[in-house]
């Protein structure tokens, strides 16, 4: 070193000083100040992160959760509750408690088979006979187990016979309206707490009935259901009505949507985390369906996101306007 010219002694100091600027700068980046894949997906929207520029197709994102804990029943009784609906069957077995605290112990959805195989009054007792005796041997007394028609079932002509038939057996049919049904799904589908900055959204088969509370007062208004288009119906037709509709709900209910029904429960099931009680669906623009029930459902609910512009759509896994019916019974 003693041998160098002064001018190469300097021009050494200086590399070194340079690398040295580096490597620190290098440290303090990875300390606290380098961007994680994590952190930034918590800063997207959950259809941004789906499709961020550069982002692997199907890598790890941060997904919001709805953590809302409803009260469990105490003590109580089951009941059951079996709806024919304009697609097939659905039952449920709840227990409720004196203050209409409910919580789901059994479900079965869309049992179009059923329906299907029942050819003739024979076929249609013994079916019946099938869901009663399930619901016994669960332990839901006799006198506890309900049938309910859906407002969209009333439009099926194979609906007439079963209801007919439940009628000779002994048991009360509970015939819908849509208003009725909506109001029902709303006590249900909305936590008590979220009642002054929500609404509800029941998209059925033969109808999709939107709801919300004023004053303690449920409000509703009914618009195509998810097979509309068995009828020929245009999807513009459709997403008109529904974006109409949807607006009636009042701007500061439209911050979140408790959503219910088969086309949600088919886009909640791809996301689902675990056993989780609610899943917050992603955007419309998400999904992409292949069966024609399902496609018609997502138009409905992107007409109702686009109309509303509400940004949280929570699926609830349990509820269901039948079980609303059970917690309106005398306890």
């Amino acid at each position: 070193m003693k041998h160098l010219s002064l001018f190469t002694r300097l021009l050494i100091i200086i590399a070194i000083v340079a690398v040295a600027g580096v490597y620190f700068s290098i440290i303090s980046y990875d300390n606290g100040q380098r961007p994680t894949a994590n952190s930034q997906a918590k800063t997207l929207p959950i259809e941004a992160a789906a499709a961020a520029p550069g982002e692997a197709r199907g890598a790890l994102r941060v997904r919001p959760a709805f953590n809302y804990a409803p009260l469990k029943p105490v003590g109580g009784k089951l009941r059951g509750v079996v709806e024919l609906g304009a697609s097939g069957f659905n039952s449920f077995i709840v227990r409720t408690d004196a203050h209409r605290n409910w919580q789901l112990a059994q479900a079965e959805f869309d049992n179009s088979l059923l329906m299907e195989n029942m050819a003739s009054e024979e076929d249609i007792r013994r079916g019946l006979r099938a869901y009663i005796v399930g619901m016994l041997d669960y332990g839901v007394a006799g006198r506890d187990i309900h049938f309910v028609v859906s407002s969209g079932a009333l439009k099926v002509p194979a609906t007439q016979r079963i209801a007919g038939e439940l009628t000779r057996m002994g048991y009360v049919v509970n015939k819908m309206t849509a208003e009725k049904e909506a109001a029902l799904g709303l006590s249900v589908a909305q936590p008590s707490p979220f009642g002054d900055r929500s609404f509800v959204m029941d998209i059925g088969s033969g109808g999709t009935e939107i709801s919300w509370l004023v004053n303690g007062k449920p409000h509703s208004a009914t618009t195509y259901g998810s097979k509309y288009f068995e009828q020929g119906i245009a999807d513009d037709t459709v997403a008109t009505d529904v974006k109409a509709k949807a607006q009636q709900v009042p701007a500061r209910l439209r911050q979140t949507c408790f959503i219910i029904g088969g086309a949600p429960y088919e886009m909640a099931k791809k996301i689902r985390h675990g056993k989780e009680r609610y899943t917050v669906l992603d955007a419309a623009s998400a999904y992409q369906f292949d069966k024609a029930k399902l496609k018609s459902g997502l138009n409905i609910y992107r007409a109702a996101a686009e109309a509303t512009g509400c940004k949280q759509f929570i699926f609830d896994w349990d509820a269901n306007f039948t079980i609303g019916y059970l917690l309106a019974l005398p306890q």
